[in-house]
């Protein structure tokens, strides 16, 4: 019996080894499988992290790009304010323009009989070349195809070329009726004061009187300084004081 109890206390730590050791398993087990749930987990909850922090990265993207539009949109609507406005100012603009339209073609139509009376009543200096301006600006006022400003702007550059005629001197030549006979002269004109010929083998000269609307005849002792007034308005000469009759309008 003596050699029974060591048997039996040795079965007995033996089993109770047994069961520690498969309680220490299962504790084992145990932690390993709450290691890998609590990885799992922390995985989890780093994808997570990641997801928000990528997420909170678009909201702020989208937030500036929402400020961004914000301002666009309000650059665009003054833009906008001020297109409308601009438009009801054209259209304004329009309606006035329309009017002065109406208005302003009667008024060129009386400045073109204007200086058609004017030419007939001057001194007869480029009788033809003023015709012809004066038939061109009639025609021009029939064509759809000229705006009415250009159509102005024509007429006012015919009134300049007749002003600045009363301010040059000038020398051309042309074909006159002298005694009867059709001859070529030099012309020599001094602003509108004065339209003098010369025929061109420098015999006979004459000047327009204003009066009596014809030319008449001038004193051999004119030629000389008729033939250097054609030199100057040449620019043959330099200017120069020049001594001529003057059968000017009182």
């Amino acid at each position: 019996m003596k050699g029974v109890k060591p048997l039996i206390l040795a079965g007995i730590v033996a089993a109770s080894a047994t069961v520690h050791a498969n309680d220490l398993d299962k504790v084992i087990d145990k932690s390993s499988e709450i290691n890998n749930s609590a990885a799992q987990s922390q995985t989890k909850i780093d994808k997570i992290a990641d997801s928000m922090q990528g997420r909170l990265q678009q909201f702020k993207a989208l937030n500036k790009e929402i400020d961004g539009l914000t301002v666009y949109n309000a650059q665009l609507t003054k833009q906008l304010n001020n297109q409308i406005a601009e438009m009801d100012s054209l259209n304004e603009s329009m309606d006035q323009v329309s009017v002065i339209e109406r208005q302003i073609t009667p008024l060129m139509m009386r400045m073109i009989t204007g200086l058609e009376q004017f030419v007939a009543l001057d001194v007869p200096f480029l009788t033809e070349e003023r015709s012809k301006r004066i038939a061109s600006l009639k025609e021009m006022m029939d064509r759809a195809d000229i705006t009415s400003s250009e159509k102005f702007r024509r007429l006012l550059e015919a009134y300049q070329v007749e002003v600045d005629y009363g301010r040059t001197i000038e020398a051309y030549t042309s074909l006159l009726n002298v005694d009867g006979q059709e001859r070529e002269v030099d012309f020599l004109r001094i602003g509108r004061l004065e339209l003098i010929y010369l025929t061109r083998d420098g015999k006979k000269a004459g000047s327009w009187d204003t009066q009596t609307k014809s030319f008449v005849e001038l004193p051999d002792s004119a030629i000389s300084q008729i033939n250097k007034g054609l030199r100057i308005a040449r620019k043959q000469l330099a200017p120069d004081m020049l001594t001529l009759p003057v059968h000017a309008a009182e």
